[in-house]
């Protein structure tokens, strides 16, 4: 695998991806990161106040005023959070002292992330797995890694893929698995306004392509 291209997903090099669009890497531009968070939150915050005004919304009431602030907080701070390098989670990773060979999954961890093609909300849960090749990770940092690329403009595609090839890399094994199951409010809020549809993603590598290893994998994920 390309080491520009690895440098680029793993954040070490914010920009775009080596081939123009790529379906593993973000579409952030290189100089994404020039501006200081305050200038982002001070200029997003002007521009969501122009949109507001636009709308014919009245910025003196005492529940709108503070609305375009908020809204660029929310943005920089929290939920687009994951586009800066900066907040990727550190991996812990551990001896696999105790010779655990067999898969591990982490269920139905939380998913909340946001379509990039209409901004809006998509959520669920994912099921995460890997096989130890002789380190383990700590199982928070599961989650934290889900956590990290769901803050950002996403296509849930992408999302699934980008999760499995993060622990693939840190663990440096080809044994994942991840499914992704989430509703869309592109889909249910607007649109064909379908509130009872839902998506779902899957990746498999390694020893989860052998259909034993998924078989076992779909039924302890389905167990209560």
């Amino acid at each position: 695998m390309n080491e520009d291209f690895l440098k680029i997903h793993h954040g070490e090099i914010p920009g775009e991806p080596l081939i123009p669009g790529d379906p593993l890497v973000s579409p952030i531009r290189k100089d994404a990161f020039v501006l200081p968070d305050k200038e982002k939150i001070r200029l997003i915050q002007e521009h969501f106040r122009e949109i507001m005004e636009i709308l014919g919304l009245d910025l003196a009431d005492d529940s709108l005023r503070g609305t375009p602030e908020r809204v660029a907080k929310m943005y920089v701070e929290e939920i687009f959070s994951g586009l800066n390098p900066d907040n990727k989670p550190k991996a812990s990773l551990f001896e696999n002292k105790f010779d655990y060979k067999e898969m591990l999954i982490e269920k139905d961890i939380t998913v909340f992330s946001h379509c990039e093609h209409h901004f809006q909300p998509f959520f669920g849960r994912a099921q995460v797995a890997y096989i130890p090749n002789g380190k383990v990770i700590g199982l928070s940092k599961l989650n934290r890694i889900v956590k990290y690329y769901c803050k950002r403009p996403q296509v849930q595609e992408r999302l699934t893929n980008q999760i499995a090839l993060e622990l693939r890399e840190t663990l440096k094994t080809d044994d994942v698995a991840v499914v992704i199951r989430a509703k869309h409010l592109c889909v249910s809020a607007r649109g064909v306004e379908d509130v009872n549809s839902e998506t779902i993603t899957l990746h498999t590598s390694g020893r989860f392509k052998d259909k034993s290893v998924m078989e076992e994998f779909h039924r302890l994920i389905e167990s209560k």
